[in-house]
């Protein structure tokens, strides 16, 4: 029998002069028609039995996440660190990585508090040798003359290991870096020191003399360095630069293109692009060369069409024409070696493998080098040019993959209840006439199984009482009998299930800040409980006292996320990884309500019996070097508190308490034991591991001090 067939006439509530009901509003009889669509995924059905293969087809892990990541038999994702090379005993169990970096130390865990990023050196490496192998390759299968040598733009991820595993990983390619400001030049030229004397140093951005200088002493330690102009007016000031220093330069200059992709992404290329010279600046430079007969420094052409090339036919025009101008150079007498056919090499957000859209691509590695080569030979052949080195900036392509953030959600929104409120029907009497007309219109288009017009009547009812409300003619019992009456009637029909909202343990400008700025999606799934179905779609919200820090948008186009019940979770929290987001988002990240960066550890993959190895772990930031960024002194403001709980007579647990706080981290922590002061009292959870290892830096000479002052 409907809900609505038992609720009982009611007596007048205090407070209100209204005549008791007298029953005149009909009783619906029980729903007909057939159940319309949940809005669940249809895998979601909940007839059907549960597989970690449907989860995989769920959350597209297949397709977004080969060769890498794949739900294991006990439902976990886990990590292949040498991609299709891994071999059974090598795959990582990623839930057993999270549970040795965030137990206490006391359980043998590191101690690190949520959020973490875990980084894997070992899928960054087989993303390395993935991209030159793709290129050799096509080198070998079109009797390319030249060879492939890349470099990596730090601007993707600036994390001294991420460079320095790069260097080390791409040695044996020739593999270089890109720079764009003085910072990023002077990490390069160090990083640099210890890679291949032939990889290309690559400097991009706006230059100073300061910037140039830097670039020419580079070439006097012996490193390979190309200085790129992106603005015709540079020019100047590297020739200046170079005759006052004595180090001759190698040039390269940015071109425009006419070519361009669509989307966000592409935007910021073409003829109005904010970098590169135009046809006639291009000739400009050459004729200032000539003139100071410096030509032959001449040697790289660079040119970007915009990152996420969504398919090999933009790739091949883009490139096509960057090789005309390339030979056209030649002509004018530059002594031209290098296509660097910039970034854009994209990767699959959400696994569809197509070429429409900012998030995914239609081409895989093999492909992309083979485009690339072919054009530029073809070109080359035709205008009789020896065929250059080839040099790409592929950052996105090779760091995204390798870093994957987990975090955790603490809470979720309960569902309305079923329960019926007292005097429902009583409330629903006393409504305007007006009012009472959509009611009883709601009511007969649920008797008849029209589902559309009940929707259409229920919010014109929601609507017409609020306005009502504002007006002062209904009450706030009146407001919630609608409510209810349109949440029982969704549910007797079978209307789709809320959305629930999950609170999560993140700061969505600190870790996910792509996201809110320009629409970009990246998977985001529960890392465990893959075998048991998601009963729940939810949205994601962050700790930001902000509207916008809140995931509601996927992959797949959905607008909420399959989950789990929170309330069905055993054995500890429930635990999401957001994937691929291991380029940008880290060096964009903000301080939004001053949190601060996620914790981080590096795992390899071992012959261990646990198959892996913690080789690195740095908690993040704690609530003392946020204020510290934001130009507050951490020890003056522990110091005035101090003083003015002495006043108060509050004693040293309090200030231990806030001692305490300014070394923890912002972020929520759950499951560690509390003081009287509700403050945490054991430190194992924000505990400084700083070492190569495990090692934990329990002598911090400032942080000692800082907890001391009680004493």
């Amino acid at each position: 029998m409907p809900a609505l067939a038992c609720v009982d006439a009611a007596v007048p509530p205090p407070g209100y002069a209204f005549p008791t009901w007298d029953g005149s509003l009909p009783v619906p009889e029980p729903f007909s028609g057939g159940t319309p669509d949940s809005g669940l995924h249809p895998l979601l059905h909940p007839t059907s039995p549960w597989s970690t293969d449907l989860s995989a087809s769920l959350y597209k892990v297949d397709g977004w996440g080969a060769p890498y990541f794949y739900i294991n038999s006990a439902g976990n994702m886990s990590v292949r660190p040498h991609g299709a090379a891994t071999l059974p005993h090598q795959e990582l169990d990623l839930m057993k990585v999270v549970k040795k970096a965030t137990e206490p130390k006391s359980a043998g865990g590191l101690g690190l508090p949520f959020p973490l990023i875990v980084r894997f050196p070992d899928v960054l490496r087989d993303r390395l040798e993935s991209l030159n192998a793709a290129f050799e390759f096509a080198v070998q299968a079109n009797g390319y003359g030249s060879h492939y040598q890349g470099v990596y733009p730090v601007k993707c991820n600036q994390d001294r290991y991420i460079v320095e595993d790069l260097v080390e990983f791409g040695a044996p390619f020739r593999f270089g870096l890109e720079a764009g400001s003085k910072p990023e030049l002077l990490l390069a030229m160090s990083c640099l020191t210890k890679g291949s004397p032939d990889a290309f140093l690559v400097c991009n951005g706006y230059k100073d003399e300061e910037y140039v200088a830097l670039a020419l002493i580079s070439r006097t330690i012996g490193i390979n360095t190309v200085i790129v102009l992106e603005q015709e007016e540079e020019l100047d000031t590297v020739i200046e630069t170079s005759r006052r220093v004595g180090v001759k330069p190698v040039i390269g200059l940015r071109a425009k293109l006419r070519t361009k992709h669509s989307g966000h992404f592409g935007s910021t290329s073409g003829e109005k692009g904010k970098f590169g010279l135009t046809t006639a600046q291009i000739l400009s430079v050459v004729s200032k060369l000539r003139q100071v007969e410096m030509l032959d420094c001449l040697q790289l052409l660079h040119f970007h069409i915009g990152s996420q090339i969504p398919n090999t036919a933009l790739l091949a025009d883009g490139v096509s024409e960057a090789a005309q101008i390339y030979c056209e150079l030649t002509r004018l007498g530059a002594s031209m070696r290098v296509i660097d056919v910039g970034g854009g090499l994209g990767i699959d957000y959400d696994g569809t493998h197509s070429g429409g859209s900012d998030l995914s691509v239609g081409y895989g590695l093999d492909e992309y080098a083979a485009t690339v080569v072919q054009a530029v030979r073809y070109v080359c052949d035709q205008k009789g040019v020896h065929h250059p080195v080839l040099c790409s900036e592929s950052g996105r392509a090779l760091v995204s993959h390798h870093s994957v953030l987990i975090f955790e959600a603490f809470s979720a929104s309960q569902p309305a209840s079923l329960e019926l409120r007292q005097n429902l029907v009583y409330y629903l009497d006393q409504l305007t006439d007006d009012a009472r007309a959509d009611y009883r219109n709601l009511m007969a288009a649920a008797v008849q199984g029209d589902y559309d017009t009940c929707n259409v009547y229920a919010e014109q009812l929601k609507k017409r009482c609020a306005e009502q409300f504002k007006d002062g003619m209904l009450g706030l019992e009146h407001l919630a009998a609608v409510d209810d009456l349109c949440e029982l009637v969704a549910r007797e029909i079978g209307a789709a299930k809320p959305v629930r909202e999950y609170h999560i343990n993140l700061s969505l400008f600190t870790s996910i800040p792509d996201f809110w700025a320009i629409g970009q999606l990246f998977p985001i799934l529960p890392i465990h409980h893959l075998d048991q179905r998601p009963g729940v779609n939810g949205v994601l919200l962050d700790l930001t006292c902000d509207s916008d820090g809140k995931v509601d948008r996927f992959i797949d186009g959905r607008s909420s996320l399959p989950l789990h019940e929170l309330g069905s979770i055993e054995g500890g929290g429930y635990y999401l990884g957001m994937f691929l987001g291991g380029a940008y988002q880290e060096a964009l990240g903000g301080l939004h309500n001053l949190f601060g960066g996620p914790s981080v550890v590096r795992v390899s993959q071992s012959d261990g019996p646990h198959c892996f190895t913690v080789t690195r772990a740095v908690p993040g930031a704690s609530c003392a070097d946020v204020l510290r960024a934001m130009q507050h002194e951490p020890e003056l403001m522990f110091d005035s508190l101090k003083r003015r709980i002495e006043e108060y007579s509050l004693g040293d647990a309090k200030a231990c308490a806030i001692s305490h706080a300014f070394y923890s981290m912002p972020y929520l922590v759950y499951g560690t034991h509390l003081s009287g002061d509700g403050m945490v009292s054991d430190s194992e959870g924000s505990s400084g591991v700083t070492e190569e290892g495990s090692g934990y830096d329990d002598d911090d000479d400032e942080w000692d001090m800082m907890r001391c002052l009680s004493v």
